[in-house]
């Protein structure tokens, strides 16, 4: 009987496939970069928010050697908005790989494209697959869905041995000669119709033999234990105004080569934990002139430069796969700190160059802080990549800024 479905699945899913798709740019050519690009975007992303970033990705790195040839940065800044910026690291890195040992060429065996940098078991299938037309499996968070409720398996898709048995059972319905359409089709019916929530069976072209349908248990698979939850962390930044020569800009800074985000642009910020984090919890944002004294110490120690903050600017949330941020924004400048604050806050109070000549405090810098401070004008932006939480925080502050608006200044 499961022969039969099987045999029934793929002759069904095929020409449903085959009548009509969608006409997403990277299915126009077999290109096997195009396809490998589009691959890593459409991780953890969604296709039509995809489609711009591919699109004007290809048109600045059309080849393989274009992309391996191209400065981290701009390949950065023009992944920016898409997340996940590592992708683009191993994109580029896989290219360069492609350039120094095939020649530019993307070679046409599994072993070969499973090495390149970034590409893992979905990804080595997708290409070869589509591409190549080989017989290998693409197994992603879809198709797990839909084949768990086709076969009705009841097996936890969390687990890499449910993962390596959807493989083998993917591999053995791809139809001869087909194995890119089909891994596509595959990939389409997960998405357009078996989606997670309230799939639609009525128009599913292999709804006759589905066992979860049958037996009305398509709600409930596949089976997935839940991930833990992202772990909170509570930071404070700060965008501070530039003065004198640096007028009309603002401080950013560079995060470090490894790490989360590694070599992005940032506002400068700082991990709050004990008090601070309660203070951040439990008052409002506008009656925290307390949290002042963390941000002029930060910049103060890290960078040499004595800020004045004027008052709170925003609240921001950015959740990463492991890491929730909740971010407080508060605005500053760089005159005279207030005597007040400062007796209040422990931090010395200057009246010399620092605080009165900013525009020369960045090349007071030692030249490692300078290497990772930059005061930028807005259009300068374009230059340089930003996670979207901070690429937000300053389009909000240069609208604010062009219509004359501030930000909530203290009591």
């Amino acid at each position: 009987m499961q022969e039969v479905a099987k045999q029934y699945f793929s002759q069904e899913l095929l020409a449903w496939y085959q009548r009509g798709n969608r006409d997403l740019p990277w299915r126009r050519n077999k290109d096997p970069y195009r396809i490998w690009v589009s691959e890593i975007m459409l991780q953890q992303t969604r296709v039509d928010t995809v489609i711009p970033y591919f699109e004007r990705f290809m048109a600045n790195f059309p080849s393989v050697q274009a992309l391996a040839e191209a400065p981290e940065d701009e390949v950065l800044k023009c992944w920016e908005g898409l997340g996940y910026y590592s992708r683009a690291r191993n994109l580029q890195a896989g290219a360069k790989m492609v350039m120094e040992r095939y020649d530019g060429i993307i070679p046409d065996d599994k072993d070969s494209v499973a090495g390149l940098k970034g590409v893992g078991p979905y990804t080595t299938g997708a290409i070869m697959s589509i591409a190549f037309n080989r017989p290998e499996p693409a197994v992603d968070g879809n198709v797990m869905r839909v084949l768990s409720r086709y076969f009705c398996l009841e097996d936890d898709i969390a687990k890499p041995s449910t993962r390596s048995g959807i493989e083998k059972l993917a591999a053995s319905l791809i139809p001869e000669g087909a194995a890119g359409d089909f891994n596509q089709a595959l990939m389409e019916l997960g998405a357009l119709v078996c989606t997670p929530k309230s799939p639609s069976c009525l128009p599913c072209p292999v709804m006759e033999h589905c066992e979860a349908r049958i037996a009305g248990r398509e709600a409930e698979l596949p089976i997935k234990t839940k991930a833990k939850p992202p772990r909170q962390e509570y930071r404070l930044a700060v965008i501070v105004e530039g003065a004198g020569e640096q007028a009309g800009k603002v401080l950013v800074r560079q995060r470090p080569d490894t790490g989360l985000l590694a070599q992005m642009w940032e506002l400068p910020h700082l991990l709050l934990d004990g008090d601070r984090r309660s203070m951040f919890v439990e008052s409002a944002p506008k009656e925290q002139g307390e949290l002042a004294e963390a941000a002029i110490r930060m910049l103060e120690t890290d960078a040499g430069l004595l800020i004045r903050p004027t008052g709170w600017f925003a609240d921001a949330d950015h959740i990463f796969s492991h890491i929730h941020w909740r971010m407080r924004v508060y605005a500053a400048d760089m005159g005279a700190l207030d005597s007040v604050l400062a007796a209040e806050s422990a931090v010395p109070y200057r009246t010399g160059s620092m605080a009165s000549e900013p525009a020369a405090a960045h090349e007071d810098m030692p030249v490692e802080v300078q290497s990772r401070y930059r005061w930028i004008a807005r259009d300068e932006m374009d230059k340089l990549p930003f996670p979207n939480l901070f690429l937000k925080l300053l389009n909000e502050y240069w609208s604010r800024k062009s219509k004359g608006e501030k930000g909530v200044e203290w009591e």
